[in-house]
């Protein structure tokens, strides 16, 4: 291994070699210290807010992460060109990358972050195992060898016995994983999961692990210094999760005791002492029903949910990993630590929980955040969200005296946030908070794949919703008469409106009455509206007797509507022309994003059944296979692997036969 010794030295300008959220998160206890901050940028972030917030920006490639974010000689050469003299990794791209670290101390940088030694030691899945092994912590059953061909790979998923994980031995947040039920699914997803891991880390190497059923996702943070020191901030509960990634976390876990805390607690910090190992780390545990606990991995990088042991803690994790890179001891021992009430975090992705997460780009047209609650976020109205990077775009945090206090919290603030212009995961995440079993503190990992019916089910009174959709589009159509509040109008025959909402068409009929309320009719349901305000975003409106309001932006032939919390969008379609045939069945398949062509799967003249996969597209650092929509015949492969393709492009054509 490389000299594990890290270096340290006062530094006075940190460049972030990250972006969005998290490079604005590390500026804020950067200039806390009074430190001068630099950003980093591709060609798809030059108008982002990390770039215009930071005292100086350079541009290190274009947009694909593989030239621009993970380009290590572009990164060194942007700090030496600023006059940058550390390097703050953040999370994700190189944060856990022994190249990256050593390739800032060659340059005489300062990384914040371990050792290069420390990074390959336990970044990597399988060296990690081994390390934990030989301490005596228990370890999840599994294949990490070095022959990773092929029939290896099959023959060894076999002896440990299906269901098996594969998991990328360089990586985190999902990416190049995959649960694999049997043996004959496991050639694709081996290669799936190979193809992911390349693209999002460099390193095409995986392990397998026996699938533990049902346990609860575990973390302990630690940190560790350059006087032999090393903490444990206690653990975070991240058992709430899609395609293997996080998106509720906690702290304190509902399921940990003060002794398991201590006993993994004391497991984790030997763990960092016997690597002497400098900075924020987390281990990663699978709790099992009985309490028995496995190790699964470390991250050697600061987490993205590490606003929750800030909120019980009251430390600022950036500032700690910022001092001990500048070889100060740490500020607290383990004695002096204190938990405090109850932490919750929700990822906000933008992504459409009813087709599979499947990731969203686009302009965000309008972004408001709400009052009294923690927001991470790097968005503002009219931001681009780029297809090219991870669809995670802001972390909403709630604290309070109790978990049930916080989850309240949590939830308000969740409904008062406003994502207007690209489909978020906001109405599933509260229907997360919401269930029963997470309210009781009962959710493992297998609570999303148990409960995602329930999750996504249209709340009880959606046709309100769309009786209200109606009503917005017609007051807000510039041709139609303008509403003047407490006015005696006259009434008007009933006028025919075609709306859709999530692909559903709803034909309506809209009157405005004698005394100036609406009436909405549809499919044999009739709502009543008296409209009390309707300017800047609003709507105040009663209904059957109730004053409420809602929130929406008209854009064109498109309302964005939100009330009580839930988003929806509509297009007014009464003038429009009919629709072309649907994607699935004439043939053509279609982009179903902005994305990179990483495998075609078919070839013309090969002959397919509706469903199968024909191509595979990467975006925001996820494969998604695209399937024949019709029995056929493969007429033209329009793509070719590596080409970027924009939402809606035709890939593939398929001809009966």
């Amino acid at each position: 291994m490389r000299n594990g010794s890290v270096q340290h030295r006062p530094f006075f300008k940190v460049l972030i070699a990250n972006r969005g959220e998290i490079a604005l998160r590390v500026m804020r206890s950067a200039r806390k210290l009074g430190l001068g901050v630099v950003a980093v940028y591709s060609d798809a972030d030059r108008d982002a807010l990390h770039v215009r917030q930071a005292d100086q920006a350079v541009r290190i490639g274009e947009a694909l992460p593989a030239q621009s974010y993970l380009n290590i000689p572009a990164i060194v050469a942007a700090a030496k060109a600023s006059g940058a003299d550390a390097v703050h990794p953040g999370y994700g791209f190189l944060a856990e990358n022994e190249d990256f670290a050593q390739s800032c101390k060659d340059a005489g940088l300062v990384f914040i972050g371990p050792s290069a030694q420390a990074i390959a030691a336990m970044g990597n899945k399988a060296g990690a195992k081994e390390i934990m092994k030989k301490a005596g912590v228990p370890v999840v059953p599994g294949y990490q060898g070095a022959n990773q061909g092929d029939e290896v790979m099959l023959a060894e998923a076999k002896k440990i016995g299906f269901p098996v994980m594969i998991k990328a031995v360089a990586g985190g947040g999902g990416r190049g994983m995959r649960l694999v039920a049997d043996a004959s699914s496991f050639p694709e997803a081996l290669r799936s999961a190979r193809s992911e891991a390349q693209a999002a880390f460099g390193d095409a190497t995986v392990i397998l692990e026996r699938a533990i059923q049902n346990p609860r996702h575990i973390e302990i943070q630690v940190f560790g210094d350059s006087h032999g020191n090393a903490i444990h901030l206690g653990e975070r509960d991240c058992s709430v999760q899609r395609r293997h990634q996080k998106l509720i976390e906690e702290a304190p876990s509902p399921a940990v005791t003060p002794e398991l805390r201590a006993k993994m607690g004391e497991v984790a910090v030997a763990a960092v002492k016997a690597l002497r190992y400098e900075g924020a780390g987390t281990l990663e545990f699978l709790l099992d029903p009985s309490g028995a606990f496995y190790f699964m991995e470390m991250n050697t990088r600061l987490q993205v949910e590490h606003p929750v042991s800030e909120a019980i803690t009251g430390l600022d994790l950036v500032e700690l990993q910022l001092r001990v890179a500048r070889g100060e001891p740490l500020p607290v021992k383990q004695q002096d630590i204190r938990f405090t009430g109850h932490a919750i975090e929700v990822r906000l992705c933008s992504e459409d929980a009813a087709h599979d997460f499947m990731p969203q780009s686009g302009r965000m047209a309008r972004w408001q955040v709400p009052d009294g609650i923690r927001v991470e976020h790097a968005l503002q109205s009219d931001s681009e969200i780029p297809p090219f990077y991870d669809s995670m775009i802001a972390k909403v945090i709630s604290q309070g005296a109790t978990r049930e206090e916080a989850r309240g919290r949590l939830i308000v603030g969740l409904e008062q946030l406003t994502a207007f212009g690209v489909t978020t995961n906001q109405a599933f995440l509260l229907s997360c908070l919401r269930h029963p079993d997470f309210a009781k503190g009962e959710a493992t990992t297998a609570f999303i794949g148990a409960h995602r019916d329930e999750l996504l089910a249209p709340r009880a009174d959606a046709a309100f919703d769309i009786a209200l959709a109606g009503l917005l589009l017609y007051v807000t159509n510039p041709q139609a008469p303008a509403w003047r509040r407490g006015r005696s109008l006259a009434a008007t025959f009933p006028l025919p409106a075609k709306i859709e909402i999530a692909g559903h068409v709803y034909e309506l009929e809209v009157t405005r009455e004698r005394d100036g309320s609406y009436t909405v009719a549809s499919d044999g349901r009739q709502d009543k509206f008296e409209i009390d305000q309707l300017d800047l975003g609003v709507i105040r409106f009663r209904h059957d007797g109730v004053m409420e309001s809602a929130k929406f932006l008209r854009d064109g032939d498109g309302l964005h509507l939100q009330r009580r919390g839930i988003p929806l969008a509509a297009t007014d379609l009464t003038l429009a022309a009919p629709k072309a045939a649907a994607s699935n069945g004439d043939g053509k398949v279609r982009a179903a994003m902005n994305g990179r062509v990483v495998a075609v799967l078919v070839k013309p003249g090969d002959r397919v059944t509706a469903g199968q996969p024909v191509m595979t597209l990467e975006a925001m650092k996820m494969e998604h296979v695209h399937k024949a929509g019709i029995d056929g015949v493969v007429a033209a492969i329009d793509v070719a692997e590596g080409e970027q393709v924009t939402t809606g492009r035709i890939v593939a054509e398929i001809g009966a036969g």
